[in-house]
């Protein structure tokens, strides 16, 4: 009974929050922090993930709840008088999408990430307001399926046009500390959250037994870094985009963006031109690059009459592919016989998926089968949940089929007899079948053409 009170006083501050930012929407906001007290930290705690990594003091979320509403008095009443210093950030590498290098993530102690998803909190109220539509990432309400389904119907509405498809270099190690802190304070001039987010951006980086203090970027994998990552796109990209390239372009334009991934779309080649052009140095007034080989305008006009395509290559007026969020757009001729958008799974996304697959089978083939069989159909129903859109089945098929063979190599090499050829490798699928491909959204509501 008490949790649900509190959820339901937490909520009302949160849409006070809201509407105090919607009345003052030029206006920097000053008195915030007074919102944050036990009840908020607690909800704070209710809405971080228990099961994470631990970061560099290796408390793990049971060892905190054991005296927990202690903790959470103490975190207040440090976090409210200026003492609190945020702990170094755990830094570990995980393998890029493309197989080629890896990804640093940030890992906060298990109290950082309460008091950053506290005043997370705070600041997602207060710019939720603030928001552009064309913005999908790490908010409320919207998510990747919504800036896809977006995407098609603008593409079918202008009957395809020009893709420019960008990727920001390094984007969370280059963010400008700078910049950033410029930008909160136009909206939020709060001490309390301020001095908090300088202590995080400033909290040093603890690599291979190494602490480093970078003076650029947020690490990947904190709470608060999507949010602050928003705020620096939003200002940089989407209100620059809204309001000072599209009323200067001829024909229509629109912005698709998904955290730090983003394609914008053009009716005619030479505003695009002129876009392409201008974002490299816009990007780089704010300590930002593109990266030179992942940025590209792709021409996506809907195909011409008699176009063809011959061992893969364009020719004769058909149009090129772009890949966004994991989904690798196309033309493709409906069932009626139109031209419609497509979309299936990247290339680059099914062999990333196989390669864990794989890896994760070679370290786990001596783990009995069912605990197996549970774990792979666990990850196979989270691929169709994400990649189960309308003409995405061949892919869903291949991935199974693909994961079935990884499955049946590595229980083959359990011993030295190869004892799982396939007859019997389909005896053990009847009696532990992996699920099969689904749809579970059908994100193709545009007309065709």
């Amino acid at each position: 009974m008490t949790e649900t009170l509190s959820s339901t006083t937490i909520s009302t501050r949160l849409q006070r929050i809201a509407k105090l930012a919607r009345q003052m929407p030029d206006v920097a906001l000053t008195t915030l922090s007074h919102y944050i007290d036990i009840d908020w930290l607690r909800e704070a705690y209710a809405r971080t993930r228990k099961g994470g990594a631990v970061g560099v003091d290796g408390q793990t979320a049971k060892q905190y709840a054991e005296h927990l509403e202690g903790h959470l008095q103490v975190l207040l009443d440090r976090a409210k008088s200026g003492t609190y210093q945020a702990p170094p950030v755990r830094r570990v590498l995980i393998p890029k999408g493309d197989g080629k290098g890896q990804r640093p993530l940030g890992i906060p102690t298990f109290e950082d990430k309460i008091l950053q998803r506290a005043v997370a909190m705070v600041l997602e109220a207060v710019y939720e307001q603030e928001f552009l539509d064309c913005s999908y990432g790490f908010r409320p309400g919207r998510s990747a399926h919504q800036a896809l389904e977006a995407l098609r119907n603008e593409l079918m509405a202008i009957r395809g046009g020009w893709v420019l498809e960008a990727d920001i270099h390094k984007y969370f190690d280059t963010l400008d500390h700078g910049h950033l802190r410029q930008m909160l304070s136009r909206r939020v001039c709060d001490g309390v959250l301020l001095r908090l987010i300088g202590k995080w951006l400033n909290a040093g980086v603890l690599a291979e037994g190494k602490l480093s203090y970078p003076e650029a970027g947020t690490p990947q994998g904190g709470v608060i870094s999507p949010l602050l990552a928003n705020v620096y796109l939003h200002e940089i990209l989407d209100l620059w985009f809204e309001r000072e390239v599209k009323p200067r372009l001829r024909g229509r334009a629109a912005l698709f963006r998904y955290a730090d991934d983003f394609v914008m779309t053009f009716s005619l080649q030479d505003d695009a031109r002129r876009v392409r052009a201008v974002l490299a140095k816009r990007f780089a007034r704010f300590g930002l690059a593109l990266h030179p080989e992942k940025t590209r305008l792709v021409r996506f006009h809907r195909p011409t009459q008699g176009a063809s395509r011959s061992n893969g290559v364009d020719t004769r007026g058909w149009p090129g592919s772009f890949d966004f969020l994991g989904f690798t757009h196309h033309w493709m001729k409906s069932r009626k016989d139109h031209w419609v958008v497509k979309r299936r799974t990247s290339s680059a996304r099914i062999s990333r998926t196989l390669r864990r697959a794989n890896e994760w089978c070679r370290r786990h083939r001596h783990q009995p089968v069912p605990w197996q069989r549970e774990r792979l159909a666990r990850a196979l129903s989270g691929h169709y949940n994400y990649f189960g859109i309308t003409g995405n089945w061949s892919a869903l098929e291949r991935v199974r089929w693909e994961l079935v063979a990884i499955w049946r190599r590595w229980l083959h090499r359990r011993s030295q007899k190869r004892a799982m050829p396939w007859p019997r490798m389909y005896v053990l699928l009847e009696r532990y079948p992996l699920p099969q491909p689904h749809l579970k959204r059908g994100l193709s509501t545009a007309p065709a053409v």
